[in-house]
């Protein structure tokens, strides 16, 4: 299990939000967290504990009016650590190599490969063709609903038809790299993790997964690595010292290690 950190960047500022609460009206979510500090300074934290494979996420959709200042944050936290962040939020074959190009060592996507409810394997097959399935992540955020997880797109408000399971995970891998999978329900919240989504995770061989949302706690991180079998990495954002919480990210650090 390996530590993923985040570096959220939302109307030109790195924050920590409930994720549930982001609407692309007026850019509003509902804030744990803004940093004083900019998006090259946590770069720089994570490039210095060689921490590999973190992701930089663009909250804000592409026609908002501070799209373009959480862009350039991006781009300054990628060239503070060429090659060793991921970066999604906007992101589709036409602009994946862009920041390829400006250092990110994959692109993640989620929204521009889920459209009216639909998997779009035209547009998966355009991204693989544009930077090859070894510089994806497909980002898979999910909400349990009765009969199962289903992914969310448009910055998790809308759900999709598309049921998150094994039989899905196994047919999408020949598109990507990894998985990142955002647990909308408890994400941002502090609330612990979604344990039935994390047993499920781990039945999954194929690629690497990375898991986000909930985790608040040691015991979080403990119960990660059983549920997970020790394969499932994570990520810690409002919890994490950096972030204003209660987690020290260098103890975090050396756990994951173990």
């Amino acid at each position: 299990m390996e530590f993923r950190p985040c570096i959220d960047i939302h109307n030109g500022r790195v924050k920590q939000i409930i994720g549930s609460t982001l609407t692309d009206e007026k850019d509003f979510a509902k804030e744990n967290f803004v940093s004083e500090k900019n998006a090259a300074y946590y770069a720089g934290l994570y490039k210095e504990q060689h921490l590999k494979g973190g992701h930089i996420i663009l909250l804000n959709s592409a026609d908002s009016p501070y799209f373009e200042k959480t862009r350039k944050e991006a781009v300054s936290a990628l060239r503070a650590y060429p090659g060793g962040m991921q970066v999604g939020g906007g992101i589709h074959a036409e602009n994946a190599g862009e920041y390829l190009n400006a250092g990110a060592s994959h692109v993640i996507v989620t929204s521009y490969v889920f459209q009216k409810g639909e998997i779009r394997k035209d547009r998966l097959e355009a991204l693989k063709k544009a930077v090859g399935k070894e510089r994806v992540v497909l980002d898979l955020s999910v909400r349990k609903y009765e009969d199962g997880y289903y992914v969310m797109t448009d910055r998790w408000q809308k759900k999709s038809h598309v049921k998150v399971d094994m039989e899905m995970l196994k047919k999408l891998s020949v598109y990507c790299k990894e998985y990142l999978i955002h647990a909308v329900d408890v994400e941002g919240k502090n609330s612990g993790i979604e344990k039935q989504l994390v047993e499920m995770l781990s039945g999954f061989y194929e690629l690497p997964v990375t898991y986000a949302g909930g985790i608040h706690s040691y015991e979080d991180l403990e119960l990660m690595k059983k549920l997970g079998q020790n394969r499932i990495h994570i990520t810690v954002g409002s919890a994490l010292d950096l972030f204003g919480g209660e987690l020290e990210f260098q103890k975090i650090c050396q756990l994951c290690k173990l």
